[in-house]
Protein backbone atom coordinates (compact mmCIF):
# COMPACT_ATOMS: atom_id res chain seq x y z
CA UNK A 1 0.00 0.00 0.00
CA UNK A 2 1.56 3.51 -1.20
CA UNK A 3 1.73 6.14 1.33
CA UNK A 4 -0.77 7.99 0.47
CA UNK A 5 -3.64 5.32 0.68
CA UNK A 6 -2.53 4.74 4.02
CA UNK A 7 -3.06 8.13 5.13
CA UNK A 8 -6.11 8.11 3.59
CA UNK A 9 -7.48 5.29 5.16
CA UNK A 10 -6.38 6.74 8.29
CA UNK A 11 -8.16 9.67 7.85
CA UNK A 12 -11.22 7.55 6.78
CA UNK A 13 -10.82 5.48 10.30
CA UNK A 14 -10.62 8.35 12.03
CA UNK A 15 -13.80 10.04 10.56
CA UNK A 16 -15.86 6.84 10.86
CA UNK A 17 -14.27 6.65 14.64
CA UNK A 18 -15.37 10.13 15.11
CA UNK A 19 -18.71 9.60 13.92
CA UNK A 20 -19.39 6.83 16.19
CA UNK A 21 -17.89 8.66 19.11
CA UNK A 22 -20.43 11.68 18.90
CA UNK A 23 -23.54 9.24 17.89
CA UNK A 24 -22.55 7.50 21.09
CA UNK A 25 -22.08 10.63 22.94
CA UNK A 26 -25.52 11.81 21.55
CA UNK A 27 -27.31 8.30 22.62
CA UNK A 28 -26.10 8.25 25.98
CA UNK A 29 -27.27 11.97 26.61
CA UNK A 30 -30.64 10.52 25.32
CA UNK A 31 -30.74 7.80 27.61
CA UNK A 32 -29.32 9.66 30.62
CA UNK A 33 -32.06 12.52 30.58
CA UNK A 34 -34.84 9.39 29.94
CA UNK A 35 -33.69 7.81 32.99
CA UNK A 36 -33.82 10.72 35.37
CA UNK A 37 -37.52 10.88 34.13
CA UNK A 38 -37.53 14.09 32.40
CA UNK A 39 -35.75 15.74 35.03
CA UNK A 40 -32.93 17.57 33.45
CA UNK A 41 -33.22 20.62 36.40
CA UNK A 42 -30.98 17.87 38.10
CA UNK A 43 -28.15 17.51 35.44
CA UNK A 44 -25.13 18.83 36.37
CA UNK A 45 -24.68 20.98 33.09
CA UNK A 46 -26.54 23.36 35.30
CA UNK A 47 -25.38 27.02 35.92
CA UNK A 48 -23.70 27.30 39.14
CA UNK A 49 -27.07 28.02 40.86
CA UNK A 50 -30.05 27.65 38.88
CA UNK A 51 -33.07 30.02 39.96
CA UNK A 52 -36.26 28.18 39.93
CA UNK A 53 -40.10 27.71 41.45
CA UNK A 54 -41.95 25.30 42.94
CA UNK A 55 -42.71 23.39 39.68
CA UNK A 56 -39.09 22.22 39.98
CA UNK A 57 -39.70 21.10 43.18
CA UNK A 58 -43.15 19.50 42.56
CA UNK A 59 -41.57 17.80 39.47
CA UNK A 60 -39.11 15.62 42.09
CA UNK A 61 -42.28 15.21 44.51
CA UNK A 62 -44.78 13.85 41.73
CA UNK A 63 -42.38 11.65 39.83
CA UNK A 64 -41.84 8.12 39.00
CA UNK A 65 -38.89 7.90 38.71
CA UNK A 66 -36.90 5.11 40.97
CA UNK A 67 -34.21 7.96 41.98
CA UNK A 68 -33.64 9.22 46.04
CA UNK A 69 -33.40 12.68 46.27
CA UNK A 70 -31.93 14.18 48.98
CA UNK A 71 -33.41 18.03 49.02
CA UNK A 72 -31.63 19.78 51.73
CA UNK A 73 -33.48 23.16 52.16
CA UNK A 74 -30.65 25.75 53.31
CA UNK A 75 -29.40 29.32 53.32
CA UNK A 76 -25.92 31.30 53.42
CA UNK A 77 -27.43 33.08 56.72
CA UNK A 78 -27.96 30.14 58.35
CA UNK A 79 -24.86 28.66 60.67
CA UNK A 80 -26.11 25.26 61.05
CA UNK A 81 -27.30 25.10 56.97
CA UNK A 82 -23.69 26.18 56.26
CA UNK A 83 -21.70 23.75 58.89
CA UNK A 84 -24.08 20.83 57.31
CA UNK A 85 -23.28 21.51 53.50
CA UNK A 86 -19.96 19.05 53.42
CA UNK A 87 -22.07 16.19 54.84
CA UNK A 88 -24.19 16.37 51.53
CA UNK A 89 -21.20 16.61 49.48
CA UNK A 90 -19.88 13.56 50.93
CA UNK A 91 -23.26 11.60 50.08
CA UNK A 92 -22.84 13.52 46.33
CA UNK A 93 -19.39 11.04 46.23
CA UNK A 94 -20.24 8.28 48.61
CA UNK A 95 -23.31 7.61 46.24
CA UNK A 96 -22.32 8.79 43.00
CA UNK A 97 -23.08 5.17 41.48
CA UNK A 98 -26.47 4.60 42.94
CA UNK A 99 -29.85 6.59 41.80
CA UNK A 100 -29.14 8.63 44.50
CA UNK A 101 -29.42 13.27 43.59
CA UNK A 102 -28.81 15.81 45.90
CA UNK A 103 -30.13 19.20 45.27
CA UNK A 104 -29.56 22.26 47.93
CA UNK A 105 -32.29 24.47 47.49
CA UNK A 106 -31.03 27.94 48.77
CA UNK A 107 -33.39 29.75 50.35
CA UNK A 108 -31.34 33.42 50.19
CA UNK A 109 -33.50 35.97 48.40
CA UNK A 110 -33.35 35.92 44.67
CA UNK A 111 -31.58 39.72 44.88
CA UNK A 112 -28.53 38.25 46.78
CA UNK A 113 -27.83 35.34 43.87
CA UNK A 114 -25.13 37.22 42.08
CA UNK A 115 -23.47 38.99 45.36
CA UNK A 116 -23.88 36.31 48.24
CA UNK A 117 -25.12 33.26 46.56
CA UNK A 118 -22.71 32.40 43.80
CA UNK A 119 -19.47 33.67 45.23
CA UNK A 120 -20.99 31.61 48.49
CA UNK A 121 -21.04 28.37 46.41
CA UNK A 122 -17.62 29.29 44.52
CA UNK A 123 -15.70 29.49 47.95
CA UNK A 124 -17.06 25.91 49.66
CA UNK A 125 -16.91 24.50 46.36
CA UNK A 126 -20.51 22.85 46.07
CA UNK A 127 -20.72 20.24 43.61
CA UNK A 128 -23.99 19.06 44.24
CA UNK A 129 -27.21 21.02 42.27
CA UNK A 130 -27.44 24.26 43.78
CA UNK A 131 -31.46 25.52 43.47
CA UNK A 132 -32.30 29.20 44.51
CA UNK A 133 -36.09 29.09 45.02
CA UNK A 134 -37.47 31.67 43.93
CA UNK A 135 -40.52 31.57 45.85
CA UNK A 136 -41.32 34.72 47.96
CA UNK A 137 -44.91 33.06 49.19
CA UNK A 138 -43.22 30.37 52.11
CA UNK A 139 -47.07 29.47 52.93
CA UNK A 140 -47.64 28.28 49.71
CA UNK A 141 -45.47 25.33 49.58
CA UNK A 142 -43.94 24.88 52.48
CA UNK A 143 -46.85 22.33 53.65
CA UNK A 144 -46.34 20.69 50.44
CA UNK A 145 -42.92 19.72 50.93
CA UNK A 146 -43.90 18.51 54.35
CA UNK A 147 -47.10 18.74 56.72
CA UNK A 148 -44.71 18.89 59.71
CA UNK A 149 -42.73 21.50 58.55
CA UNK A 150 -42.76 24.85 60.54
CA UNK A 151 -40.31 26.31 57.61
CA UNK A 152 -37.40 26.72 60.34
CA UNK A 153 -33.82 25.85 58.15
CA UNK A 154 -32.25 23.64 58.12
CA UNK A 155 -34.28 20.97 56.69
CA UNK A 156 -33.69 18.10 54.26
CA UNK A 157 -36.60 15.96 52.58
CA UNK A 158 -35.16 12.53 51.61
CA UNK A 159 -37.81 11.07 49.20
CA UNK A 160 -38.47 8.12 46.76
CA UNK A 161 -41.69 9.16 44.92
CA UNK A 162 -41.89 5.37 42.92
CA UNK A 163 -41.32 3.56 46.30
CA UNK A 164 -43.35 6.02 48.37
CA UNK A 165 -40.96 6.20 50.97
CA UNK A 166 -40.04 9.93 52.29
CA UNK A 167 -38.31 10.95 56.21
CA UNK A 168 -37.98 14.47 56.81
CA UNK A 169 -35.66 16.56 59.20
CA UNK A 170 -35.84 20.02 60.52
CA UNK A 171 -32.69 20.37 62.25
CA UNK A 172 -29.02 20.00 61.13
CA UNK A 173 -27.90 16.47 59.97
CA UNK A 174 -24.52 14.74 60.14
CA UNK A 175 -23.10 12.15 57.32
CA UNK A 176 -24.20 9.20 59.87
CA UNK A 177 -27.71 10.22 59.83
CA UNK A 178 -27.93 10.65 55.85
CA UNK A 179 -26.11 7.40 55.50
CA UNK A 180 -28.00 5.54 57.50
CA UNK A 181 -31.37 6.99 56.18
CA UNK A 182 -30.28 6.31 52.11
CA UNK A 183 -29.66 2.45 53.74
CA UNK A 184 -33.50 2.49 53.87
CA UNK A 185 -34.35 3.90 50.69
CA UNK A 186 -31.52 1.82 48.86
CA UNK A 187 -31.73 -1.63 50.63
CA UNK A 188 -34.66 -3.10 49.78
Amino acid sequence: MTAPMKKLLILWLLAIAHTSFAQETASLESTQTQESGGLSDVSTAQPLVAEVKWNALQNILSSSSDTTYVLNFWATWCRPCVAELPHFEAVNRHYASQKVKVVLVSMDFVKDMEDRVIPFVERMKLTNPVWLLNEPDANSWIERVDSTWTGALPATLIINPARSRKVFYEKALDYETLARDLSYFLDY
